[in-house]
């Protein structure tokens, strides 16, 4: 089965095709790194990081971005707030974030660019759509005028008149049309400024992330990933600014992940209820936090609460009774074992005949739910039952309690199926 996913531009699920045979450019919008990384902040990345591992493992050359926003009207007032600069708040939120990652187990992000070093990438941007006619400059700042994108909103699937009604626009008598959004805004007093054609000012937020991403990827991405929440206004604008400028698809596949719920609200700083990772991994281990993001399919929303938190750390404990088991059958650490890190090397590896004690059949139905657009909440159940599988099949073999020298091939098979859950533990950034 080739893999699929789906596209929020198409609303339809279609086999992965790549720009360039063998190699994959994925871009994820990060955070606005004024206040210190909650749970929410982690969904994205850890979603995407197994979505690089699984087209790593199929044999994919991957580069995966996802930028930092430094510069923010957030950050700006926040900064002032705790009486520091709005580039020490930035570097030390930073920090924040990158540990929270690296505890989570985020591994595969190859570069982090930040938006305060990309704003000579940003101007270039808007002289060119100056010129082309699709931004103006207005007393200082530079707007992109959404009447001049004959397809502005086909991200959205709405027309510019429905979105403009269902979001908050900023009003301003220097722009043209309420609708048109800020590309360029003209330097306050005691705000972080540079200097630009239209006078020293600081750059949109929609800009930053059509700069970094085509400087590093190139002007079409293969894979654009973020959260539901911004699907409008910010990539929607982006897709309108980057289009118009090189003329070109912008991405490939739109891949929009669901929010956290706490109740019936989505977790964020505007809402008031969040909880930031440091304190979260005080009562929690990481690999639960993970193991519950990745447990439903990533389109769709995650319920958040300490009780299911309870419930998912309760579950993994039978993974790890089982390890203990196994290194009481093998002698060996189930952390040990090295299983294949790609296809090709899983291909190699299978015998002629061998099916259910030595997991073909149980990875066939894990690869499965990962070729169907990434679905890592049934590759999770997949791993469930072949957890019970195997713990059945040493139950019910003398063999493990015989000497080395009068084993059947079922202990083999033992080892080589408890390989396979390895391998799909693997894919998924657990069990390492």
């Amino acid at each position: 089965m080739a893999l699929r996913v789906y596209n929020t531009l198409t609303k339809e699920k279609t086999e992965f095709v790549p720009v360039e045979p063998g190699k994959v450019g994925m871009y994820v919008c990060g955070p606005t790194v004024y206040k210190p990384s909650h749970i929410g902040h982690m969904v994205g990345p850890v979603i995407f990081d197994a979505v690089k591992r699984y087209l790593t493992y199929l044999g994919y050359q991957v580069t995966f971005i996802v930028n930092i926003t430094d510069v923010d009207d957030k950050l700006i007032v926040r900064a002032k707030e705790l009486n520091t600069t709005v580039k020490e708040l930035a570097e030390r939120m930073t920090a924040d974030y990158v540990e929270s990652l690296a505890k989570l187990n985020v591994r595969g992000i190859d570069r982090m660019p930040k938006a305060t070093e990309h704003v000579a990438e940003m101007i270039e941007i808007m002289k060119g759509l100056i010129d082309k006619g699709h931004a103006y400059a207005s007393q200082g700042d530079v707007y992109f005028d959404v009447t001049k994108d004959a397809d502005y909103g086909k991200l959205c699937h709405r027309d510019p008149e429905q979105m403009e009604a269902g979001a908050r626009v900023e009003v301003s008598e220097r722009k043209r049309n309420p609708g048109d959004f800020a590309l360029w805004k003209g330097a306050k007093p005691g705000e972080p400024a540079w200097d630009s054609p239209w006078g020293r000012g600081r750059p949109g937020w929609h800009i930053e992330c059509s700069a970094m991403s085509m400087k590093y990827l190139g002007k079409t991405l293969d894979i654009h990933g973020g959260g539901l929440d911004l699907q409008f206004p910010h990539h929607e604008n982006e897709l309108a600014q980057s289009e118009s400028y090189t003329g070109q698809t912008f991405a490939r596949y739109w891949m929009h992940n669901g929010l956290l719920k706490m109740g019936t609200a989505k977790m964020a700083g505007s809402v008031g209820n969040v909880v930031n990772v440091v304190d979260l991994l005080q009562k929690f281990p990481p690999e639960t936090v993970r193991f519950l993001l990745l447990s439903t399919h990533y389109r769709s929303p995650i319920e958040y609460s300490e009780e299911r938190l309870n419930e998912v750390k309760k579950s993994l404990e039978g993974f790890y009774r089982f390890f203990e088991r196994y290194e009481r059958i093998t002698g060996e650490s189930f952390y040990a074992l090295q299983a294949p890190q790609t296809k090709a090397e899983h291909d190699a590896t299978k015998r002629p005949g061998e099916q259910l004690l030595t997991g073909e059949e149980a990875f066939s139905e894990f690869s499965a739910c990962m070729d169907d657009d990434f679905n890592t909440g049934g590759a999770i159940g997949k791993l469930y039952e072949f957890l019970t599988l195997l713990n059945k099949f040493a139950d019910g073999s003398r063999d493990f309690h015989e000497q080395e020298t009068h084993r059947t091939g079922a202990f083999d098979a033992f080892k080589r199926g408890v390989q396979v859950l390895k391998e799909m533990g693997q894919i998924l950034g657990l069990f390492s």
